[in-house]
């Protein structure tokens, strides 16, 4: 099989139909689909601005950032809070000499 644009999304479709089944069949792939669906948004939008469809890429990608975003808000903001953390203390550190 010679992999072109055609086969590639065809397989990915394939994919991401299987894993929707996974999860309806309980085993609990509801998550990961959740951060998956916006990637691939987030790469279609990519492919379809370096094809030339600007307006198709750009509110994939746009889309697909806003989505991804949300989903990994709580993770973005612990990470956050740690760099606070550690920037606090080594300002305290560096006053202390």
């Amino acid at each position: 099989m010679k992999l072109n644009g055609k086969s590639g999304f065809a397989l990915v479709l394939i994919v991401c139909g299987a894993l929707i089944l996974f999860d309806k069949f309980a085993w609990g792939l509801g998550h990961l689909m959740g951060l998956i669906i916006p990637a691939a948004m987030l790469i279609f939008g990519y492919i379809g601005l370096k094809n030339g469809k600007k307006i198709i890429g750009l509110a994939l990608m746009i889309l697909g950032g806003i989505i991804l975003f949300g989903k990994l808000s709580g993770l973005i903001g612990l990470l956050i809070g740690i760099g606070m953390i550690a920037y606090g203390i080594s300002v305290l550190r560096s006053r202390a000499y």
